[in-house]
Parts: C-alpha cells; structure tokens; sequence
C-alpha cells in the first residue's frame, strides 16, 4: 500500500484483463437465466396442452401469454449477450492498443453497448458499475440511463404480447384453438370439455397461478 493508504494503481492491460473477466462472468449468468426461463416455458406448454384437451380456453390463453413473454424475455437476454460479446471483442482491440501506445482509446461502440447493458435488470449494477471504470479509463464519456424508453418498450411489449398469444395458442395444439399466423379470422374446432372430477377446477386455477408466479420469478 503506497502513501496516505493509497493502493498501488492497476495499469491499463490489467484493468481491460479483469473486464474481459467480469463480461464472462455476467454471460454466463445470462445463459443460465436463459435456462431457466425456457425450463418454466416447457412445463407452460405441457399445461397449455393438457389445458387445450379440457377445453379451457381463459386458461390456454393465460399460459400462452406467459409462453410470450418468456419468449420475449429470452430474446432480449439474447440481444444483452451480443453487446457483451461486442464490448469483449472491443476490449482485446484495447489490449493491442496499449501495446502499441501504452493507453487506452475512446470507443462509441462499447459506450451505445454499455448504455443498453445498464438497463438489463439481470446485470444492470455489473454493468453500471464497469461502465463508471470505463469512464475513469477515458474509453467511455457520461452516460444517461434510458429509463424513459425502458418504459415505452414495455407499452410496447404489452400490444406484441395480445397479439402473439393466439398464434401461441395455434402452434401447440396444433391448429386446434388459436389463429394462425397471418392468417384471416375464420371458425375454428371447438374442443368439448371433458368431464372432470369435482374440485379439479381449483387446483387447475392453482398450477396456472403457480406456472405465473415462476416465470414472473424468473424474469426479475
């Protein structure tokens, strides 16, 4: 430890290194997040199925809207990974740059990929907090998080969600309930409910309340 308890500063390869490290780290815990969500979506789509043979439409349509969701959710995780992927590969050109010139250059790239990563909810302080290290190095300036726009994606996501749920709903039972894809409204096979046994009703209510609550943990 140096004078007044100051620690000895890392030099800029050492930082970058330990970025690369953390960016990783982070995909990792998107993947495994990924996992999770497609898991729930599987037992969504079982329940979605077994539902469609009960002629239970309001439910069919509850899971389908998860199944959406989850699918929506996925995508973006994905889309978070592709701009890791991007500042990573930003981050070894750095490498080569302090080799060359012993410092480390300013890049628009990593910071539009770092003002979209501090709005994933799963890495958002891992990333605000590289993002702030960034700044100190000079490879990124100051950066506003986009809450406002966070906000009308997810107005957004609402419509999209309407939408896709009878088309979800087509895809798994096979065209039996649902609208297909671009497809014109027209009658569709109606599926008898089968007989069940008394008190069935509420504990198939409870599996899709549960099936909700999983995914919605999942997610946050």
């Amino acid at each position: 430890m140096g004078l007044f308890g100051q620690g000895k500063k890392k030099d800029a390869k050492e930082v970058v290194k330990e970025w690369q490290t953390k960016l990783r780290k982070e995909q990792r815990v998107l993947e495994r997040q990924i996992y999770g969500i497609q898991k729930e979506e599987g037992k969504a789509k079982q329940s979605l199925k077994m539902a469609a043979k009960r002629g239970e439409t309001t439910s069919c349509k509850v899971l389908a809207k998860e199944i959406v969701r989850s699918r929506k959710a996925v995508n973006k995780i994905r889309v978070a990974q592709a701009q890791m992927k991007s500042v990573e590969y930003n981050m070894a050109n750095q490498l080569a740059t302090v080799r060359v010139s012993g410092s480390l250059q300013k890049s628009t790239e990593v910071m539009q990929a770092m003002q979209k990563l501090v709005n994933i909810g799963e890495v958002a302080k891992t990333m605000r907090d590289m993002s702030k290290e960034m700044m100190k190095m000079g490879i990124i300036e100051e950066m506003l998080e986009e809450t406002l726009d966070d906000m009308d994606d997810q107005e957004e996501l609402e419509d999209e969600v309407q939408e896709e749920v009878d088309k979800v709903i087509f895809e798994i039972t096979a065209g039996k309930i649902g609208e297909a894809p671009d497809a014109v409204k027209d009658s569709l096979p109606v599926i008898v409910p089968e007989p069940e046994p008394e008190g069935a009703v509420g504990g198939q209510e409870a599996d899709v309340t549960d099936m909700q609550a999983r995914l919605e943990a999942l997610r946050s």
